[in-house]
Order: C-alpha cells, then structure tokens, then sequence
C-alpha cells in the first residue's frame, strides 16, 4: 500500500503517520544523539542536514557534531578548524580530505563552516580504512590489540542485518566477497562511530552529539544505532531524507524514526 508525502513534511516509518515539528522537537530534545542519513553526493541532502543542525542549535547549544568523513586521527587538526586558526585549503589538506574521503568537499564545507562560525566542535568519528578491510577478511581477533584504533569488538551482525546488506547491493559482491566478510567490514565502520561517539558522551553526558552519516549505516537501526545500543545508548533518533512522493508502507516501516521529505532542486 503506498503513502502520499507531502513536501516539506515529516512521516513516522514506525506507524506511517504524518510527525508534527512539535513532536519531532520534542523527540529531538529527549534524545541525545539524533544520527541524520545522507547520500554522499546530494547537495540538497546536505543541505537539509545544514537545517537540521541550525534547528536543533537552537533548542541546545552545547552540542558536538561527529562526521563519518573524518578519522578519529585527525581530531587536532578539527579542533584547529573551529577555533579558527586554519584557511579551508589549508584545513583540508590537513585532514588529507582526497585521501580518507574525496567527494566534493563543497558539499560539506557549509557543514563545517557552521561548526566554525558557532564554535561546535567537530568530531571525527571514523577509524582508519585499512582496519576495516583487515577486519573484513581475518575477522577482529586477527587484529593486534594496539592496531585497533581503540576500538572494542563489535556485536554480530544480525540475519536480518546481512538480509539488509544483500538488498541495498543487489547481492553482486557474493560470489568473491561473501556476506560475512562484508558485514564483518560494515561492522567496523559502525562500530567506530558508535564507539567515537560513546566517548564523547563519556566525555560529556549532557551534550547532544549528532551524527552525519551514510544512511546505510542508519536505517532500520541495523548499523550504527545497533552498536550504540551494545555500547548502552540507546536515546538514539534516526532522522532520514526523501526524495519520493509515493511511499511504500512495507518497505519504510521502522527505517528510523522519521522521514522528511525533499525537493529535488539540486545544483
């Protein structure tokens, strides 16, 4: 059964219904980490984050903003970058910007220039790249203590986790690359950020931290939320971009816990 959205509006993937901006406030102002999906190379969806970020500023301040795009390692040079002591050239090729991301760094800068201008600190929540693949082919134990980039283990990836994998990749890499091994890498990458973002929290428990990440580490909880909810965070709001007008009941519910739905005016 499919589900008109209107623009401009938010929907409950939990129960399909139209969310008010009052309860989402409310939700946001109860939770303290709000993760906000985004597709890498959509200009309008960073565009929303950008808003995202300026509304829930307003309702708290003393907040911290964790980007997948950055590795914990270059947390100084962040640092540098909000308390402006750095030029934006200067600035990106501190974080080696075409090395550990390389998508158009225009996209973000706008996210990073509010980061700046309102003195919210960036944090980089990311682990090192090759982790992820050793981890991915001999598995975490393989892994010597003092090269997992302080990370704990992460929790199995569940069926319907793999079931999600499978899915959102049209299950080409199996034949040479099988699903365990992928999960185990996707694991990874989420259990960094879940675990970057913990010790913010530790750091700070009364801050909101939101997250800026790819919404396949976010939807239906699988990724990301799963390995907070390990690490005991569980006050965790997933809010997700869309572009479509038509919605498929079955297919969004429970993707996270609300869907704003955009307009395709990209550059």
């Amino acid at each position: 059964m499919n589900l008109h959205h209107e623009r401009g509006t938010w929907i409950d993937p939990k129960d399909c219904n139209v969310l008010s901006h009052e309860e989402l406030q409310q939700r946001i102002q109860t939770n303290r980490v709000i993760l906000l999906g985004e597709t890498h190379t959509s200009a309008e969806i960073h565009r929303w984050q950008l808003h995202m970020m300026a509304g829930i500023f307003a309702i708290q301040p003393k907040m911290s903003v964790g980007y997948e795009m950055f590795p914990r390692r270059v947390q100084g040079v962040l640092d540098e970058w909000t308390a402006g002591e750095l030029e934006k050239d200067e600035f990106l090729e501190k974080v080696e910007w075409g090395k550990v991301w390389g998508h158009d760094s225009s996209l973000y800068m706008p996210l990073f220039d509010f980061c700046r201008q309102k003195n919210v600190r960036m944090l980089g929540i990311n682990c090192r790249r090759d982790l992820v693949t050793q981890v991915g082919k001999e598995g975490w134990e393989a892994i010597p203590e003092d090269e997992r980039d302080g990370l704990t283990p992460a929790k199995p990836a569940s069926q319907e986790h793999k079931d999600y994998l499978i899915r959102i990749t049209g299950g080409h890499f199996q034949k040479d690359y099988p699903i365990e091994r992928f999960a185990r890498a996707q694991q990874t990458w989420d259990r960094a950020f879940a675990c970057n973002i913990a010790a913010a929290l530790k750091e700070d428990s009364t801050q909101k931290i939101i997250g800026i990440i790819g919404r396949g580490h976010l939807e239906y909880g699988y990724g990301t939320p799963y390995q907070l909810a390990d690490l005991g965070i569980d006050d965790v709001l997933i809010l997700l971009p869309s572009f479509s007008k038509e919605l498929e009941k079955e297919k969004i519910a429970g993707i996270g816990d609300g869907l704003f739905r955009l307009d395709s005016i990209e550059d």
